[in-house]
């Protein structure tokens, strides 16, 4: 159906379409993705090693198909104790207003990145692919992953990024336009204000790395994907749409601010965890302001958030909470992800030209 495809010949799927990974949604949505011939994706940086050991299990129990642990390579920063506690001055007048002590302790799971305890489950589970946001890992991990087969995956913003990413043994480039939601996984550069739309960005990749790109960022329907093959790409990775499906199991809130989402409603921000993503704007991004330079570093400005999420979206409101959306939302439709996944490849073959099978 897709004739000479570089993705396809990395890795044993009928279509060259994954399924982003994406902290929230339920191990479901990666079984559907995996049984209509997609790459399903689960996301790890949030998970224990049991905890991926016991989400792999269940998708196990389902399918066999080729799956993508993703995990984080950011470097943590040091906490910043006056930092934090001026952040949490600042969310003061919100805990108060909603009847919570602005001094209360708070537990939040980190978001830690990819180590040696996370290696060995990697070479205990073998996925077919490992895919990494933020950069890469130590060259004596990759000889590791290669050593067990697996196929390496790693997101650029830009064309440096997707360069030093192919001269350290990335099998595939996951071209990510700014369009995208979620957090930007930029790691040579820290302007998000000179990120690069999907459009733009995946032509140049293409141009300028041996190995396959994957689009990524905008698309949520056939007609996108096939204009990312028109530009080069070898396969596409869709978040957004994947999270309207009624499998992904996000919250009710999350998913009405998905149905509700136009092109306007979305912008980049790193007031909800440190680091620059793309999300739903809520009272807290439009009330403090979508940059802000004294939110702490990743992942720790979410800790002061928590306690303001839960009770918000106890109440029914997304006022503190990441409502992550690429802007395309608008253009997803509410259906199953094994259907939207036939639905994508089916419709973008015909646009191509060639015939689904």
């Amino acid at each position: 159906m897709w004739g000479q495809n570089r993705f396809l010949d990395l890795v044993a799927v009928q279509h060259p379409i994954i399924q982003a990974p994406m902290i929230g949604p339920k191990s479901t949505l990666a079984i559907g993705v995996c049984g209509a011939g997609g790459l399903g994706s689960l996301a790890c940086a949030a998970l224990t090693p049991d905890g991926v050991r016991a989400e792999v299990a269940a998708i196990r129990a389902r399918t066999d198909r080729p799956l993508n642990l993703n995990f984080f390579c950011h470097v943590p920063e040091r906490p910043d104790t006056e930092r934090e506690a001026a952040w949490r001055a600042t969310l003061a007048p919100y805990y108060r207003e909603v009847g919570l002590d602005p001094s209360m302790p708070v537990a939040m799971a980190e978001r830690m990145p990819f180590d040696g305890a996370m290696l060995e489950v990697v070479e205990h589970l073998r996925p077919a692919v490992v895919s990494f946001h933020f950069g890469l890992p130590d060259a004596w991990i990759m000889d590791r992953l290669r050593a067990l087969g697996c196929r390496v995956f790693s997101s650029a913003t830009t064309v440096r990024e997707a360069r030093w990413l192919a001269e350290r043994g990335a099998d595939a480039i996951i071209a990510q336009g700014v369009e995208a939601g979620g957090h930007r996984g930029m790691f040579l550069g820290d302007d998000p204000g000179r990120q690069v739309g999907t459009m733009a960005l995946v032509p140049q990749v293409v141009d300028a790395v041996d190995v396959p790109v994957i689009a990524a960022g905008g698309i949520a329907d056939a007609r996108g994907v096939a204009a990312a093959f028109m530009l080069g790409a070898s396969a596409v990775q869709v978040g957004t749409a994947y999270l309207r499906c009624p499998d992904s199991g996000i919250s009710d809130v999350h998913r009405e601010a998905l149905r509700a989402a136009r092109d306007e409603d979305t912008t980049i921000t790193n007031v909800l965890t440190g680091r620059p993503a793309r999300g739903i704007v809520n009272r807290v991004i439009h009330d403090l302001g979508p940059m802000r330079s004294d939110a702490p570093a990743f992942p720790r400005a979410a800790i002061g958030l928590q306690p303001l999420r839960i009770e918000a979206e106890r109440r029914g409101a997304g006022d503190y909470s990441p409502l992550w959306s690429g802007q395309a939302a608008a253009l997803a439709c509410e259906t199953d992800a094994a259907d939207l996944t036939r639905r994508l490849a089916e419709g973008a073959l015909t646009l191509l030209g060639r015939t689904p099978a």
